[in-house]
């Protein structure tokens, strides 16, 4: 049985880190390179890089960060935000990111994907997908939370996991930086619409919404602030899993 995954994720503007709540409300959380070095100290699985204002501002992923990064983490690392090509897929990963992922883009050309794919390989694509709570469904949104599209987020995920893409990477708007915890509803659902690995993320405020998460059926789960303003630290959040029977990776 494959260990589930505990991420960080490291939201990009302007060369800093920050975080919002519920995508507005943006604060600084300090240097990108130096709390990720943090982070695989403490024994983070893996970290998700987000340029949050690339797409709506139209630029391309800052691939000097990507390189500064490989250079200094020995921890897989995804990158992604405003990537529109195969082109800067491919240069993502020359430059050293283990994985890119989509959003935008792909919902706009959805053979993005499938091109990605064939491209840099089904298990370095994900696709990320912004959901939120319409009626009974959950819609899709891209430009970063701030359009919405006509477009159920089960049936996309559905669709991006046939043309190739190997993750998809889950957020919850209405949870989003909340603490709240997950939406375990979206979770769930998609996890029992794919067969391919689903990230939760989105309302990460302990221990527990890990568990909730992973009983859920994510395959990993995603936090931010808790981790950058160290109200829990990743051994921390570890141990308790543990400790309830999920199996994770722990420092010997």
């Amino acid at each position: 049985m494959l260990a589930k995954r505990v991420i960080a994720a490291l939201d990009i503007k302007d060369g800093r880190v920050v975080k919002g709540v519920n995508f507005v409300n943006i604060r600084d959380a300090g240097d990108p390179v130096e709390l990720a070095r943090r982070y695989e100290e403490e024994g983070i699985d893996e970290l998700v890089f987000l340029d949050i204002t690339a797409s709506y501002e139209k630029r391309r992923t800052l691939i000097d960060l990507v390189k500064r990064i490989s250079r200094e983490l020995f921890i897989p690392f995804t990158v992604g935000g405003g990537v529109s090509s195969v082109g800067e897929m491919r240069d993502l990963v020359r430059n050293g990111a283990d994985k890119v992922f989509v959003n935008t883009a792909a919902v706009e050309n959805p053979d993005l994907v499938r091109e990605g794919a064939e491209v840099i390989g089904s298990s370095n694509l994900v696709v990320a997908i912004d959901g939120k709570r319409e009626g009974k469904r959950w819609q899709v949104y891209t430009h970063g939370g701030r359009k919405a599209r006509d477009l159920s987020a089960r049936e996309w995920g559905r669709r991006v996991e046939e043309l190739g893409a190997g993750e998809i990477l889950l957020t919850s708007m209405k949870a989003d930086g909340t603490k709240d915890g997950f939406d375990i509803e979206l979770t769930e659902a998609m996890a029992e619409a794919v067969g391919i690995p689903v990230i939760a993320s989105g309302g990460a405020g302990g221990p527990e919404h890990f568990y909730d998460a992973y009983v859920a059926g994510a395959s990993a789960a995603l936090a931010a602030s808790i981790f950058h303003y160290r109200e829990y630290e990743v051994g921390e959040v570890k141990e308790y899993l543990y400790d309830r029977g999920i199996n994770v990776r722990r420092e010997k």
